[in-house]
């Protein structure tokens, strides 16, 4: 099995959908990532999302937009949320570009600070052929292939499995000897270095070190 890590960038100024691009430009509030998205059959979409910020401000946007069916959200500073939501015509064609190519998306699928969302798909050739015939067909988004080669679990595959601060959070970790013995920076250290509370960026290495330890831990 192979893997391809796209980077998808909506071609249109709305982005994919409307609400998308209004929760990017709300300062308060950071989207993390995507862990699970289904289109269903009446044309709606299931989402769960993982987000961060002023979570009052988020139902504020949310329960005002009239593309939410509806939605719960749970957590703090940090925070998950089922949304059911009428779909954007690109949405759409993103769901159904890739289901129709039998490829698998792996998750979490990351926003990035541009607007464009970082995806991995898993599959072999005949799905990624086909896969790229469509895409160039589309008018609703353009692509970036980032990487691709043989699928193997990694130390790679575990980075992709952070959202985007966690690995942000992780890399100036690293950068400035956290890990280090002897230790070589401080929680305060890495917040000054990445405009966050100590709290926080703590929260952050408890939740990135877990996901270490799950992912040594054999099946």
């Amino acid at each position: 099995m192979r893997y391809v890590t796209l980077r998808l960038s909506p071609s249109r100024g709305e982005g994919f959908h409307p609400l998308g691009r209004r929760l990017s430009e709300e300062p308060s509030i950071r989207r993390e990532a995507i862990h699970h998205v289904e289109l269903l059959d009446d044309g709606t979409v299931l989402l769960l999302a993982e987000g961060s910020g002023d979570r009052d401000r988020y139902e504020e946007i949310m329960s005002s937009s009239p593309s939410v069916i509806d939605y719960m959200a749970s957590g703090t500073d940090r925070w998950m949320a089922v949304s059911h939501l009428d779909t954007s015509e690109a949405v759409r064609q993103v769901m159904e570009w890739q289901r129709d190519a039998e490829v698998v998306i792996e998750t979490p699928m990351l926003f990035q600070s541009d607007g464009s969302q970082r995806m991995t798909l898993l599959g072999d050739q005949r799905a990624f052929k086909r896969l790229f015939e469509r895409a160039t067909a589309l008018e609703s988004f353009s692509f970036e292939v980032v990487e691709s080669g043989e699928y193997e679990p990694s130390a790679e595959r575990f980075m992709r499995s952070l959202t985007a601060r966690q690995q942000e959070i992780l890399t100036t970790a690293v950068d400035l000897g956290y890990y280090r013995a002897p230790r070589q920076a401080t929680h305060e250290d890495i917040a000054a270095a990445v405009d966050l509370a100590p709290s926080t960026v703590g929260d952050h290495l408890r939740k990135i070190e877990e996901r270490v330890f799950e992912s040594m831990t054999p099946s």
